[in-house]
């Protein structure tokens, strides 16, 4: 086969210089493949953890599906749409000259690459950001340094692809309902158990905007959204939703049976919070009680200039999505490459708004952590106030751990 090189737009570098293998277009789990798809949904999610790097021509750098990615250290390539067809056969990945070499594989390189990371002490109680249990076991098994992570933030939707779980079909109803609070506890249970001493997990509660939704659902109508991200997802859905109280019930009963005690290392986080109005329905209407933990996902302005109001109403601590806070500080769809100038996770407004929180919650003596990519922990340890931790993809964060 004639070698052919393509340019494109590296999203994630991954952990390896130059990665290869043979291209999978079919959607299913190839191990050690190059998945090429136009673009990343959840219906993916089995060609994606079985993959060594993807290829794509659409997407943004923070996405969800590409988040997923940022966890496991899997390098993203974004192509022109007209260019996607000629990857085939055997391909490398050349993420330093971000270009696709369609007609041999090569072999990874040793080093990771991108800026020499920061010291791990200043990262103060280091969460780590995952998309499966085997990031909890990769990260608890990579050497001393990982006594620093104090806790995993894992999103519950994560959970329901890495189980063919549709959350939309089992919560309309009937024994599913049960069965999905089964399935995730289960899930939980062996993540739990893979803890060290002293962690915990965090559990953002389910958050699965229309558009992901669409391409998970067998029996369910999913209303179309002209615009998911700002549609009916988030806390606001949780709120509206008959059944979720009931599966999360089931899931926290069943960790309490197979778990005792140590059921108290998960806690609940509220997702996509609009204001303290919200915060404050959510725990009654969910029927958690008071002595739950339970806290705050910010990451709307909304919510940032509610941050006093949002610990008033009673959360326990605070997470500060920084990739879904820029794109609405900035009017910069997050998943559009088309606005990708205009999406600046340092933009003067964005750092005003972290500093907002950070101060907030330290006047109400409430813990807050903020999400960072890697290209931007150096640049906000040096322009914010120093927040209690901060949350980092599981990739990028043992990067800086070994750099202690």
């Amino acid at each position: 086969m004639t070698e052919r090189q393509i340019r494109g737009v590296l999203l994630i570098r991954g952990t390896e210089p130059v990665v290869g293998g043979p291209c999978n277009r079919t959607g299913r789990p190839v191990k050690g493949s190059v998945l090429v798809a136009p673009a990343l949904h959840p219906r993916l999610y089995g060609a994606l953890m079985s993959a060594r790097a993807v290829v794509c021509s659409s997407g943004g750098r923070t996405g969800h599906m590409q988040s997923i990615c940022r966890a496991k250290g899997i390098p993203v390539l974004r192509v022109d749409p007209t260019d996607l067809d000629k990857i085939v056969g055997e391909v490398t990945l050349d993420l330093e000259r971000g270009s696709v070499l369609v007609g041999v594989a090569g072999d990874a390189g040793t080093a990771p690459t991108g800026a020499t990371a920061p010291p791990a002490d200043r990262l103060g109680s280091a969460c780590a950001v995952i998309a499966d249990l085997g990031d909890i076991r990769g990260l608890n098994s990579s050497g001393p340094h990982a006594g620093r992570v104090e806790s995993f933030f894992l999103r519950e939707e994560f959970l329901c692809f890495a189980a063919a779980l549709s959350p939309i079909d089992a919560l309309r109803g009937g024994t599913a309902v049960n069965a999905y609070g089964r399935a995730v506890a289960e899930q939980l249970q062996e993540c739990v158990e893979a803890l060290l001493p002293g962690q915990r997990l965090i559990l953002r509660m389910l958050d699965l905007r229309s558009d992901d939704a669409a391409h998970i659902t067998a029996k369910a109508t999913v209303p179309r959204e002209p615009n998911p991200d700002m549609g009916l997802h988030g806390t606001r859905w949780l709120l509206r939703s008959a059944t979720y109280p009931q599966a999360l019930h089931v899931m926290l009963e069943t960790l309490r049976e197979r778990l005792g005690a140590e059921a108290d290392r998960v806690h609940l986080s509220a997702p996509f919070l609009t204001d303290a109005e919200e915060f404050a329905k959510l725990r009654p209407h969910l029927g958690l009680p008071t002595e739950t933990p339970l806290s705050a996902f910010i990451e709307t302005p909304a919510a940032v200039h509610a941050t006093s109001a949002i610990c008033a109403a009673g959360a326990d601590e605070l997470f500060v999505g920084t990739k879904d806070l820029v794109q609405f500080y900035l009017a910069a769809d997050r998943s559009n490459h088309l606005v990708a100038e205009s999406y600046r996770t340092r933009h003067p407004a964005v750092l005003d708004g972290l500093r907002q929180v950070i101060d907030d919650a330290r006047e109400a003596g409430i813990p807050a952590r903020v999400f960072a990519l890697g290209a931007d922990l150096d640049y906000y340890l040096e322009r914010l106030p120093t927040p209690t931790g901060y949350m980092m993809c599981v990739s990028e964060l043992r990067h800086v751990l070994a750099s202690r």
